[in-house]
């Protein structure tokens, strides 16, 4: 049930943009109910049946910023595949460097250069020696999450409230109302109790940190420097850096989810904050869509992994895959990594989502509208509270699925794509001023139709 003053106008409103969304998308309609025959709910990824409207945009065509549906509409992109095309879609150097290892070989259970200067390029970056690879962030958590219990042999790993880490079993864990831990309701199909192996603390919760460390129960620590997937939680000053000093105190292994937090910079928020994690993970964003993802360690920390495994047993051991680190993979990190997410890009990508984050706020002063928003980088959110969240939980609160569908679905009758998930717009190199400015007159259109 919305939250909103007015939940009859906001209905109204919403069902207009429904006939609007119909009318446009004749085609889409058709296509979604060919495939509803052998996919369910027509989608083939469970996630894609979320977005606002009767079914989901087809897509023909995708370039840069912007991508084209197969009924003729233009869009400009700012959810890019929720970050995995946060690089924009297929850039040009990337796809170069793909289609000429297309040829040579896609998967070979061997390693290739391109995948030395990938990891060399990830350590000069985020300050941790040595990496592996894998295809998602999600495997990345999975193995160093083993380690970690594997050096330290405890068995709970500490998450903060409302966190994600892709489809990690021990992540799906909230506070109820008593501080305990338990599974989130939303948990399909948990293998355990969530008590078993996550200890959860709120986000930017020192004290609540130290208690948990100080069990002697938590191997490690997996984190987002900022929240992002509940609405950008920023973290206050110290608190991280307080982390770290907790991690060594009680010799809990530390690890940073730069998935989404890249958005900060080419060393994510790890570089451009001087933090010292003990291990960094990456996803998404890396491969420019083909799937790829990464786990840097410390030089101290690979040292202790190598020396505690044996050669014979390294293959049965639950770290790694046969499609990990492939040929394909590594060319696309590679290019990615080396010609287009640079220093510049970054900086031009940040100086637009500025003007993103200031044309939003600007909106909601001209309307006086009880909402906030925050950047992180070329990332940025608003979110349906008067001030910035400062855990996940308050962020949580804030939430309106309703007043969420029509924002956004206002938007896509307006050629505009927000994340389906979130208020959330992500600049990619490709994105331009004229783009950010569609996205403010939706915005602004929006908030007149519903405080007008």
């Amino acid at each position: 049930m919305t939250s909103f003053s007015n939940p009859e106008h906001l209905k109204k409103l919403f069902d207009e943009e429904v006939i609007t969304f119909i009318e446009r998308n004749p085609e889409s309609k058709r296509l979604h109910e060919k495939a509803a025959g052998p996919m369910m709910n027509g989608v083939p990824m469970s996630w894609m049946a979320k977005w606002p409207g009767p079914y989901p945009v087809y897509v023909q065509s995708a370039k840069g910023a912007h991508f084209l549906d197969v009924d003729g509409n233009d869009y400009v992109d700012f959810c890019l595949g929720d970050t995995g095309a946060m690089v924009g879609h297929s850039p040009d150097a990337s796809i170069e460097a793909i289609k000429n290892r297309l040829d040579k070989g896609i998967t070979l259970m061997l390693p290739t250069e391109d995948a030395a200067v990938a990891a060399q390029t990830l350590a000069d970056r985020f300050g941790v020696e040595k990496w592996q690879f894998t295809l998602t962030a999600t495997d990345a958590n999975r193995h160093i999450i083993r380690y970690a219990r594997h050096l330290t042999g405890r068995k709970k790993i500490l998450i903060h409230d409302y966190c994600y880490h892709g489809t990690v079993d021990e992540t799906f864990a909230n506070l109820d109302e008593h501080g305990e831990t338990v599974s989130r309701i939303n948990n399909i199909g948990a293998p355990v109790d969530l008590n078993e192996t996550t200890w959860v603390v709120p986000f930017n919760d020192l004290a609540a940190a130290e208690i948990a460390f100080a069990s002697g129960e938590v191997a490690a620590a997996l984190i987002e420097p900022a929240m992002t997937n509940i609405g950008i939680v920023l973290p206050e000053p110290g608190y991280l850096e307080g982390l770290r000093e907790l991690a060594t105190k009680y010799d809990v292994i530390l690890i940073h989810d730069e998935t989404h937090t890249l958005s900060e910079g080419v060393g994510g928020m790890t570089k451009r904050r001087g933090l010292q994690p003990d291990a960094v993970v990456l996803g998404k964003t890396i491969g420019a869509g083909i799937p790829a993802g990464a786990f840097g360690m410390t030089q101290e920390l690979a040292a202790r992994i190598s020396a505690s495994l044996h050669l014979e047993h390294i293959d049965v051991g639950g770290i790694g895959g046969t499609l990990a680190g492939n040929a394909l993979s590594m060319a696309a990190v590679r290019a990615t990594l080396t010609q287009v997410l640079t220093e510049a890009a970054f900086e031009r990508m940040e100086e637009l989502c500025t003007t993103w984050t200031k044309d939003v706020q600007e909106v909601i002063d001209d309307y006086q509208i009880p909402w906030q928003v925050t950047q992180l980088g070329c990332r940025a959110e608003y979110s349906f509270r008067s001030a910035a969240p400062r855990t996940g939980k308050e962020a949580a609160d804030a939430d309106d699925f309703e007043l969420q569908q029509y924002l956004h679905l206002h938007a896509i009758n307006r050629g505009v794509l927000m994340t389906p998930f979130h208020n959330m717009a992500l600049i990619s190199p490709a994105t331009t001023l004229e783009d950010v400015k569609r996205h403010t007159e939706h915005f602004r259109d929006a908030a007149k139709a519903l405080f007008g």
